[in-house]
């Protein structure tokens, strides 16, 4: 005898109530699991299309994580020390840029920036803010990790966590699948699917596009000869995905510095302009469509209220599960929507007279 509807949302309201709490007191314990698990995702697929070329799993496991550790170690190395030094020269610089900006506008508009202006006042205001904030921020991250052993922790147990999970990964998903409930079991595959699909998409395709045009972003502007070319590539990188403001705050702090570095160089300045737009069309165009596809269905709005949310939640660790657990409410709002517009609820009396 299957156990009654109201029976069966008690016990998954305690599952889900179990899970958020343990997000609110063990989200710092969690976080190297978190993003191990989220690692061993992302490789997933490059682990079977090696298996599809002959390779045992153990064997394509062997080789992602031969060339990960490459790659960080070339991080390590030669990026990551250059992006924190331009990162917080950028934060140090900003009153001086705001005081260079000051000076533009009070020799060519002197009645604008008087003593008593708002505009003075709020330049001044805005480079001190920058710099404050910036600096807590630098300092907030340089403090925490500082802390040896939780820094130690999470480089050494968040890529073997990667590492046993990506060798296991379809034998896990088997193992999950023989745990579901054999009454529901068909629509949660269903659901999976679709959410797998909506991660795959989002995830895996805007990652590629974020790393692909932060690459180009900084690769191109310090040819270009920019001053923090790196920093603002970053930057407009990393908030790609969420369309048009990855262009637009790297696009902003751009050409801001280029017409402080290149006052009357008009077509250095162009062609930084220029960088930014080549990007966005490039990713407008065929970035996007190719890597992510149209039937991803995260908002950008909604994509937001879930990191604002979770972040405020359960802190970094809530931002890491923000997008799963918004790609997840979305599939699951929409199979709601799909069983309320073919149920009694929704139809009432005209499903009988149809019939």
């Amino acid at each position: 005898m299957s156990l009654p509807v109201k029976d069966q949302a008690k016990v998954w309201g305690i599952g889900a109530a179990v899970l958020v709490a343990m997000l609110w007191f063990l989200g710092d314990v969690l976080l190297p699991f978190v993003v191990g698990g989220a690692i061993a995702y992302f490789l997933d697929p490059v682990a079977d299309r090696l298996e599809s070329w002959g390779l045992s799993r153990a064997a394509a496991t062997g080789i992602i994580t031969t060339l990960a550790v490459i790659l960080c170690v070339l991080l390590a190395l030669v990026i990551i020390p250059t992006l924190l030094d331009q990162m917080v020269e950028l934060i140090h610089v900003m009153p001086q840029l705001m005081r260079d900006l000051q000076t533009f506008l009070n020799e060519r508009f002197p009645n604008l920036l008087d003593a008593n202006s708002p505009v003075r006042q709020a330049l001044i205001s805005l480079g001190e803010i920058v710099q404050s904030k910036g600096a807590d921020l630098i300092n907030s991250v340089i403090t925490s990790a500082m802390s040896l052993f939780h820094v130690v922790v999470f480089l050494i147990i968040a890529p073997v966590v990667a590492v046993y999970l990506l060798l296991d990964w379809d034998r896990m998903v088997a193992a999950v699948d023989e745990l579901l409930p054999r009454d529901h079991a068909l629509v949660i595959r269903q659901l999976a699917n679709e959410i797998d699909s909506v991660l795959a998409g989002f995830v895996r395709g805007m990652g590629t596009v974020c790393l692909i045009l932060g690459t180009y972003y900084a690769i191109s502007l310090m040819l270009v000869g920019l001053n923090f070319g790196l920093a603002v590539g970053f930057i407009a990188g990393l908030v790609t995905f969420i369309p048009y403001l990855g262009a637009l705050i790297g696009g902003v702090l751009a050409i801001g510095l280029a017409l402080f570095q290149f006052w009357g160089d008009w077509g250095t300045i162009a062609i930084v302009g220029a960088i930014f737009w080549v990007g966005q069309v490039t990713e407008g165009n065929f970035l996007t469509p190719k890597l992510v596809g149209s039937s991803v269905g995260l908002h950008p709005v909604w994509l937001l209220l879930a990191l604002s949310v979770f972040g405020a939640l359960f802190g970094f660790v809530g931002m890491l599960v923000a997008v799963p657990v918004a790609a997840s409410m979305g599939v699951i709002a929409r199979y709601a929507t799909s069983q309320y517009m073919n149920g009694s609820l929704y139809l009432g009396g005209s499903e009988r007279d149809d019939s």
